[in-house]
């Protein structure tokens, strides 16, 4: 019997037709529970025992085949051994033939039994529970509608103790909820439940916003740690298995309720719920990397509260895991801002602004990937600015000089600046100034001046902020030697430029007076701050000098007397704080080249402040003031006081001159008796109406009056008699004289129609 038992081998080693060969044996079925496992340490036994004794006939059998096989290969050598070498050539795999291979290949075609049988999804089992009939299960089962009750149900047992099931429940009635807001009809139908009611999709979405992850996290870790700076991962839970797949659902369902919400507070208050949930994102990376894409475009095109919460999201991602997510967001991000900032009016500078400063605040997290970026990116604008160089071509200057270009240059000198003193980007100072320099020489005309600004604020920056020499003021003194300022302005403009959102200046804007008044006041801030930034060197005395110079034949040769006051006063400041330099350097001891106890005076001086210092504070107070009133859109226009010009309607201005020229018609009515014609020359008038002609027109016709004292003598008489009161139409007047009152002069009728226009 223990023989018989041995000999039997397992069914998954038998091939089919050993399978048929051998029958069917019923043995097993009659056999007590125990004898399986004893039966099978026997076979094990028998086999084991059969392997060393030369192994089983099936298996003596494919060794057979197998060594047969490798005969026929070496007989073939004897027969053909040009073949024999073309295969040794070609493919020696055929001839180095083992045992192992066919039995391999053999298995493969086998068909094996799985080591464990598919369960139940979870689904299935709630289904079995809610009592749905194993016959239904194949077919489409009917949705669920969730109704206000159900959720306070689910709302009473989280509080009480939340369990996988009913955690499940909630992310699939969550998630049916949100596909809602997408109009996925089909997705809505698929789901196990089904929201129609805003009510209760309010209700909902509420209570897993606010609520449901803090159950979660007693669910997962207990009672909070005592250690508040340990940060627990949700995969180290003992209960992440069975919740791994509903929080991953979950998870993905808040980022596509972010994408539809447009409520600003709803969305706030989703944001909030994601930077708390930001370590189960790092859990999932593809579920983190759609989180991403979404907080980019948050952040470069959402309100000003979505900016702020999307930026910090991005950088809790980054400090959990800044190798694998910093990279790739700050290109994201960089491209993104490229692309935002195409267009610059005073609404949307201060969200540049904004991108700039975060932007930079991700790059200081690591100097190393920064440097890579800055490296990139500094790169592709010196080659857009060579191309410009070389070609000569209105695209390829175009291609430079744009608001793009010209914000990228600022956020990289603002980079530098921030993360400075920096091994890493102390060699990409001189590099990126180059590029800003030829960026102002490439077109040096008076039309991109304000393009020449910027640039030169950004230099200034760059120069300050790393303490690096940087020549920026012969660009701003050359602006005094190409523009005559004592020339009259061609029109008038009565609202001012603003320097601040514009990089071209056209050919009108270069007539006008409000040009002018604005590049004084630009290159007064632009001087003042770049000497501000080296009011404490010691060598400021020196430094300043070819500003003193120009200021001062500036103010020679300007007649007019608003710039003059202007920058006298700022030459009166700068002198002042060259004064105040030599005398504190006169007492120094050391030599200039100690470069240590040179940075010493420095720094001593920056603390102990200079004149120049003070009034830069006091000035630079003011100007931001004026600066958030232009951002807000409430302009300088306002404060002028301008007088309103009221035009009157061509009806209105006529219905005046009948009423100021009623006598005309009343001596018309009166003298309709007369036998005299007056229809040659005009109509008559009154005496009086003349004389206020006359009046207006007085030194036009002083020449007319001196040839003609005589007939003027006789007017004037009638004019003083209606002055005194005494009705004109009474006088007794012959019919010369009428005649002579209705010729009037010549362009009587060409002034009345010119003071109708005016």
């Amino acid at each position: 019997m223990a023989a018989a038992r041995g000999r039997k081998r397992r069914l998954a080693e038998l091939t089919v037709d050993e399978f048929l060969a051998s029958g069917f044996d019923s043995e097993s079925e009659s056999e007590p529970e125990g004898a399986p496992e004893v039966e099978t340490r026997a076979a094990c036994g028998a086999d084991r025992s059969l392997d060393g004794l030369g192994g089983s006939p099936w298996s003596s059998r494919r060794k057979g085949r197998a060594s047969e096989h490798k005969d026929q290969l070496s007989r073939l050598k004897d027969k053909d051994p040009e073949f024999y070498k073309f295969l040794q050539d070609n493919d020696q795999s055929l001839l180095n033939f083992s045992d192992s291979d066919t039995t391999e290949d053999e298995e493969e075609q086998l068909h094996s039994l799985p080591d464990t049988l598919e369960e139940a999804s979870v689904e299935e089992e709630d289904a079995d529970e809610d009592g749905v009939p194993g016959g239904l299960k194949g077919k489409k089962r009917d949705s669920v509608s969730v109704t206000l009750a159900m959720v306070e149900r689910w709302k009473q047992a989280a509080k009480q103790h939340l369990t996988p099931k009913l955690f499940h429940e909630v992310v699939q009635a969550f998630r049916a909820a949100v596909v809602t807001t997408q109009g996925d009809q089909e997705g809505a139908e698929a789901s196990r439940f089904q929201v129609t009611d805003s009510a209760v999709f309010n209700a909902l979405v509420t209570f897993c916003i606010r609520d449901l992850f803090g159950y979660l996290q007693k669910l997962l870790f207990g009672k909070a740690t005592k250690d508040s700076s340990r940060v627990l991962q949700p995969s180290s839970s003992l209960l992440w298995g069975k919740l791994r797949l509903d929080i991953r659902v979950y998870l993905s369902s808040v980022i596509q309720l972010v994408a539809c919400i447009t409520e600003t507070t709803v969305a706030a208050a989703v944001l909030q719920h994601i930077s708390s949930s930001v370590l189960y994102y790092l859990t999932f990376p593809k579920q983190c990397r759609m989180l991403l894409k979404r907080m980019v475009v948050l952040w470069s095109t959402g309100e000003e509260t979505l900016r702020v919460l999307a930026f910090l999201v991005l950088v809790r991602v980054c400090r959990h895991k800044k190798e694998v997510f910093l990279s790739p967001i700050l290109k994201q991000m960089y491209i993104t801002y490229v692309r935002n900032c195409k267009f610059t009016s005073p609404s949307t500078l201060p969200f540049i602004n904004f991108m700039q400063r975060t932007l930079i605040e991700l790059l200081a997290l690591d100097t190393g990937i920064a440097y890579q970026h800055a490296f990139l990116y500094i790169r592709q604008l010196a080659i857009h600015l060579r191309n410009a160089m070389t070609t000569r071509k209105k695209e390829t200057y175009q291609s430079v000089y744009n608001w793009q270009f010209v914000h990228c240059l600022y956020l990289w000198c603002r980079a530098l600046s921030t993360v400075c003193p920096s091994e890493a980007l102390q060699p990409l100072i001189y590099p990126l100034s180059q590029v800003v320099i030829g960026c102002i020489k490439l077109v040096p005309t008076a039309r991109f001046y304000p393009l020449r600004m910027h640039c030169v604020r950004a230099l200034t920056l760059l120069s300050e902020s790393t303490g690096t020499f940087i020549p920026v003021l012969p660009f701003i003194l050359e602006v005094f030697q190409q523009v005559d300022f004592n020339r009259r302005p061609g029109r008038m403009s009565s609202k001012p430029i603003n320097f601040m959102v514009i990089l071209k200046l056209s050919k009108v804007n270069l007539q006008e007076k409000a040009y002018r008044d604005g590049l004084v006041e630009q290159l007064y801030d632009l001087i003042l701050e770049y000497l501000h930034s080296q009011a404490h060197s010691i060598a400021f005395p020196e430094l300043a000098l070819p500003a003193v110079l120009q200021l001062k034949s500036f103010l020679r040769e300007c007649k007019v007397a608003n710039y003059c006051r202007q920058l006298r006063q700022l030459l009166e400041k700068v002198q002042e704080n060259a004064e105040y330099i030599c005398s504190r350097r006169q007492g120094a001891s050391f030599s200039v080249a100690d470069l240590h106890a040179v940075d010493t005076w420095e720094k001593q001086t920056r603390e102990e402040g200079t004149p120049l210092t003070k009034y830069y504070n006091q000035w630079r107070k003011l100007r931001e003031r004026e600066i958030q009133l232009e951002i807000s859109g409430k302009e300088r226009l306002e404060d002028l006081n301008l007088p309103v010009i009221k035009r009157r309607k061509v009806g209105d201005r006529k219905n005046e001159d009948r009423v100021e020229f009623k006598d005309l018609f009343d001596l018309h009515s009166d003298e309709e008796d007369s036998t005299v014609d007056f229809s040659e020359r005009g109509k008559p008038g009154s005496p009086g109406a003349w004389q206020r002609v006359k009046e207006e027109e007085e030194e036009e016709e002083e020449e007319e009056d001196e040839e003609d004292e005589e007939d003027g003598s006789c007017s004037s008489q009638e004019v003083s008699s209606s002055k005194d009161g005494s009705p004109d139409t009474e006088v007794g007047l012959d019919d010369q004289e009428l005649w002579r009152l209705a010729q009037g002069p010549e362009d009587e009728l060409q002034d009345l129609q010119l003071s109708e226009e005016d």
